[in-house]
């Protein structure tokens, strides 16, 4: 099979995956899964084409497949991205099981002057709590104090059940341990934990997503500014430990130190070494340190144990699993650079109209898909993209690659399906008797993602481009 064949087969495989994870959500990781296994068949079959397996003659059919599946397995899926997603999961959610979260947010409750105010400052703690913890689990643990403060004031909860999802998303992309996408980032383009935050002597992608926090909250301002101008109290949550409070504060603190620690391999001709998975066995041995405080400190049974463990978010794990195969499979076969070309060439060596077109293109796709496969597969033609137009006119990676996630993040609060935390917030209101309708969605929505995303992109372009 020609090298051109292939790539028509392997973007067949990853085009039908595609639309079987929209079509079936809930059986997404089979089809990855699947199409992953599929991948790393082809490169065992042919080898030389896929994985760069070598073929000068002297190895043995066996050593050629040995090779594929090693390399697809160790070479191409990010494992120090898998090992931090796993160790601050396990962290947020016994964070939550402290009840930190739920203290704090009284304590903004009772210290506002009105429930409007209060109402706009607890969906800015949703936003930053979510920097740390996995969107969904941050809406889950901030429902119930929304709920109750709307009962109070005998207020309809849908809307402010939307701002606490749209919030969450909006954050989760801010620094290294936010949600996945922002670890794939790292893993693409080499950041540290510090590099979100400076790189290049210029504001990072931290400060592009506060930007959209702060219109946020003013936006929400605005449209909570009628909710109550009276003020009222409620009971404070009880603290059950602040030790995982400690070890989150730990987590954030030791991955800023590693940032500064210089790569001793750094220009050695190895694909991968130890340094590699530094951040990532930190994050996973905190995580471990968490659960031993959990089952020691808090008397929990073994299954109790196994229930926390169980209910980590294993669907996403092995859902990035099968996507990081895949599109190494595509990128390894030059399918990304040709489409980095064809994107080159519609610009026109225009960055303005590239930086417009992966912004837009990124809304419009994940206000309707999950961002994570999108954003595997275009984080490398983002940044290829960027390379080739560079020989024309100076332009740094970064401002393609933080429009895409721009676009990706904001994009998904566009509808209510957009992501999973959307889904979450309509669930919860549809049990407290409100069923949200599409429109009601939109109504919030869109006025929200339209002005985060425009203002973030504004900033973003002043300070890369």
């Amino acid at each position: 099979m020609t090298s051109l064949n292939l790539k028509w087969v392997v973007l067949a495989v990853a085009v039908l995956m595609y639309a079987l994870v929209i079509a079936f959500q809930e059986k997404k990781v089979w089809f990855t899964s699947i199409a992953a296994g599929i991948v790393i068949l082809l490169g065992c079959i042919l080898p030389g084409s896929i994985f760069n397996m070598p073929v000068n003659g002297t190895e043995s059919a066996f050593v050629n497949h040995t090779y594929a599946f090693t390399h697809a397995v160790g070479g191409v899926i990010n494992w120090n991205v898998i090992l931090i997603y796993l160790g601050s999961m396990t962290i947020a959610a016994l964070f939550l099981y402290s009840n930190v979260p739920a203290r704090i947010a009284d304590g903004i409750i009772n210290n506002s002057r009105n429930t409007g105010v209060a109402m706009v400052l607890i969906l800015a703690m949703t936003g930053i709590i979510s920097i740390f913890v996995e969107n969904v689990a941050t809406v889950l643990v901030m429902a119930p104090i929304a709920l109750a403060l709307c009962k109070k004031l005998k207020m309809n909860p849908t809307y402010f059940m939307i701002g606490l999802a749209v919030m969450s998303n909006l954050e989760g992309t801010a620094t290294l341990v936010g949600d996945p996408p922002s670890m794939i980032f790292a893993g693409v383009s080499g950041y540290n934990f510090m590099d979100f935050f400076v790189h290049d002597g210029k504001l990072s992608i931290f400060f592009i997503i506060q930007t959209g926090l702060l219109v946020g909250c003013i936006y929400f301002y605005f449209f909570f500014a009628k909710a109550g101008k009276n003020k009222i109290d409620v009971e404070k949550t009880e603290v059950i430990s602040w030790i995982p409070f400690t070890i989150l504060l730990i987590m954030i603190i030791g991955l800023a130190g590693i940032s500064f620690i210089p790569d001793p391999t750094e220009n050695a001709l190895e694909v991968t070494n130890i340094y590699d998975f530094f951040s990532g066995f930190f994050v996973l041995f905190l995580g471990i340190v968490a659960v031993v405080w959990y089952k020691i400190g808090q008397k929990k049974s073994w299954s109790d144990i196994w229930t926390l463990i169980k209910e980590l978010d294993w669907e996403t794990i092995f859902f990035l699993l099968g996507i990081f195969v895949v599109v190494g499979g595509i990128q390894e076969t030059g399918l990304l650079q040709d489409f980095a070309a064809f994107l080159a060439k519609i610009c026109g060596g225009s960055k303005f109209l590239g930086f417009l077109i992966i912004l837009i293109v990124s809304v419009v796709i994940s206000g309707f898909v999950d961002n994570v496969p999108y954003i595997i597969a275009m984080l490398p033609v983002a940044k290829m993209l960027a390379v080739t137009m560079s020989t024309e006119t100076q332009l740094a990676p970064e401002l393609f690659m933080f429009a895409l996630l721009v676009g990706s993040c904001l994009g998904g609060n566009l509808t209510p399906f957009g992501a999973s935390a959307n889904v979450v917030s309509m669930g919860i209101v549809k049990k407290e008797g409100y069923p949200m309708k599409f429109s009601g969605w939109l109504k919030v929505a869109v006025p929200f993602t339209l002005l985060t995303t425009g203002f973030a992109a504004l900033v973003l372009w002043l300070l890369w481009a």
